[in-house]
């Protein structure tokens, strides 16, 4: 280890340090001073895009470089997602404040397991062996348990802690015994390594496809598709709604990362078995979560639903396994991040009274209560179900575009069908927003972080989409097309 590994690895080791001072410093805080948590907290994250942005290794004109016995990388998609992590965490931690101090739960809990979270997610997506792709992996999974019970006097909240606690730690196994079986195997747990190993070997070693096909099962509990998706709809029910804006955004940008380096740089020459689960898991994703969603009331689990679909979709940019794919995945995931945050954002503001915002009918006559923020959740909706010219209609587009690239297309075909189904449920919370009466006359306020926050956010979802080369090529470069 040296100074030049060091510095590769310098957001992780800020937010670290960060998480910890914050740990220590709200010893010596009263009450009425937790905001400087808050204000910690959001240091943290700008002076980590700062330092990713500013630490730019590709000067010597290396596509990468790696550190610690190699199984640390940076590269270009790692730090594209790095930055839009820390991204994502501002927005977080803006809308998060308000929702904590209204319903009396303003503790530095929330705020330092969430930074070991976004740890993990940063050590996930710079994982270069099995061994630091589980370490990344259990920080965000034992983190988000916390998280999900962060509300100590919700019985419904400790209940989805434990079913999430269950379900993770039999996925986290299964991924152990898969990633058992493929250093059984190979005889490495560094990613380059495994896969130099299956091109001399071959690729017909029955341990090895058994081994595939338990991290494909781990990585499948991670995005949330079917049929792994039980705990999505519970957890999101369940966890107060600040801990749901991180749980539906930031980790899936982790779990993308995870799927690319395991399945392509690891297990690249496996593609022909891959593809054709992923396929499998993605088709049913997107009809379950679209049919799923539209029977719910419950603007959350409407949202979980939804979130298995567009998983789905993102699975649909893996199963190609061509850099255009790769590229279309991490540009929708990264769009499905802005989106969720802003879902999530209204969900917080319509909660605002001491009562929170749970049922599609808290949304009714929205637009009469404040026309603004209505125009701005009718932004989000639009841009989810895919209506140009919002950003999330340009994720789909790239995604489909691989996928009929790849040669399949009923794929595609039938994702457009249950794309436009789905349209619907979006549709429904517009038309409550817009043409039903309100159920409660009062104004709807929000302080001025928030509000410019929501602001930023619902810019960012419509000039992504106007101006939509501008992240897509970014994305498409980080993989080299």
């Amino acid at each position: 280890m040296n100074s030049a590994q060091l510095l590769l690895a310098a957001p992780e080791f800020w937010v670290l340090v960060m998480a910890c001072v914050i740990m220590i410093v709200d010893l010596f805080l009263r009450e009425e001073r937790r905001g400087i948590i808050h204000m910690l907290a959001m240091l943290t994250v700008i002076f980590a895009a700062i330092i990713t942005l500013r630490g730019d290794f590709l000067a010597n004109g290396l596509p990468s470089a790696s550190a610690f016995n190699d199984s640390f990388i940076r590269d270009p998609m790692g730090d594209v997602l790095k930055v839009f992590s820390f991204v994502l965490m501002g927005l977080i931690y803006t809308y998060s404040k308000f929702y904590l101090r209204n319903f009396k739960m303003f503790r530095a809990d929330f705020y330092t397991l969430s930074l070991f979270a976004l740890l993990g997610v940063m050590l996930l997506i710079s994982a270069n062996s099995m061994l630091m792709m589980y370490l990344g992996l259990e920080l965000i999974s034992l983190s988000v348990y916390a998280l999900v019970a962060f509300n100590r006097e919700s019985g419904r909240g400790s209940e989805s802690a434990m079913k999430y606690f269950v379900l993770g730690s039999m996925a986290s196994g299964m991924l152990l015994y898969g990633m058992s079986m493929i250093y059984g195997a190979t005889g490495s747990l560094l990613i380059p390594d495994i896969a130099e190993a299956i091109r001399v070997q071959g690729s017909d070693d029955i341990l090895l496809i058994f081994g595939l096909v338990f991290v494909v099962v781990g990585i499948a509990f991670k995005f949330g598709v079917v049929p792994f998706h039980m705990w999505i709809p519970d957890v999101y029910e369940g966890a107060p709604p600040a801990v749901t804006l991180f749980i539906s955004s930031v980790p899936k940008l982790a779990a993308f990362a995870m799927a690319y380096r395991f399945l392509s740089s690891g297990l690249g020459d496996l593609h022909i078995h891959w593809e054709s689960m992923l396929a499998s898991l993605a088709i049913l994703s997107i009809i379950l979560g679209n049919l799923a969603a539209i029977m719910q009331k419950n603007i959350k689990r409407m949202l979980a639903y939804s979130t298995i679909s567009h998983m789905g979709f993102v699975l649909l940019g893996l199963l190609p396994g061509t850099a255009f794919g790769f590229g279309a995945a991490m540009y929708y995931v990264i769009v499905y991040g802005i989106m969720s945050v802003a879902a999530f954002a209204m969900i917080i503001l319509l909660s605002s009274r001491g009562v929170e915002a749970e049922t599609l009918d808290d949304f009714k006559g929205l637009n009469q209560r404040n026309p603004y923020y209505a125009a701005i959740m009718g932004l989000v909706l639009f841009s989810m179900a895919g209506v140009p010219p919002m950003v999330g209609f340009f994720a789909k587009l790239m995604v489909l575009k691989a996928v009929v690239e790849a040669g399949m297309i009923w794929l595609a075909v039938s994702a457009v069908v249950f794309a436009v189904i789905g349209a619907f449920y979006y549709l429904r919370v517009v038309k409550y927003m817009y043409f039903d009466e309100p159920e409660n006359e009062t104004s709807i306020t929000a302080p001025v972080d928030f509000g410019a926050a929501l602001t930023l956010n619902g810019i960012m979802i419509i000039g992504l989409g106007i101006f939509s080369s501008s992240l897509i090529t970014i994305c498409m470069t980080s993989f080299g097309v």
